[in-house]
């Protein structure tokens, strides 16, 4: 079998795997250990459900931040490295999504998502993206 399997697992499945891959956040023990591993599991359910990949960039700002000396700096680098890194593909798809908050449902609804340093960072990765739709508009 070819790894990773293409179509083997259903949806249900998936946030299975998503699960798995969370528990590593049970294990460690530094706020930066713990957003780094929520960072993968998020990661893990974007076959599931393509707005984790929110959570994931967010999760691993969280964790950059927190094991950061400046913090804010630290973040902010992070974000612009994402938005940096992006391919065209992964922002067309992101732009696809609901803005963080408009839709009560799912991981972009009303959770964990929405607010402090992950609602922050979502809100930063969608803008830019919706900016730059906007600026190629003109």
């Amino acid at each position: 079998m070819t790894w990773p399997p293409r179509g083997e697992l259903d949806a249900a499945g998936e946030i299975r795997r998503r699960f798995a891959a969370g528990r590593a956040a049970n294990v460690v023990t530094s706020p930066a250990e713990i957003a780094a591993a929520r960072a993968a599991a998020q990661a893990a359910a974007v076959a599931h459900m393509g707005a984790h990949a929110l959570g994931a960039a967010a999760y691993a700002v969280r964790a950059v931040r927190e094991a950061a000396v400046d913090p804010a700096i630290a973040g902010d680098d992070e974000i612009r490295w994402q938005l940096d890194a992006m391919s065209a593909a992964v922002r067309e798809a992101l732009r696809q999504l609901p803005a963080l908050g408009a839709d009560p449902s799912g991981p972009l609804g009303s959770g964990l998502l929405t607010t402090g340093v992950l609602g922050s960072t979502v809100r930063t990765i969608q803008g830019a993206i919706a900016g730059e739709r906007e600026s190629h508009a003109d």
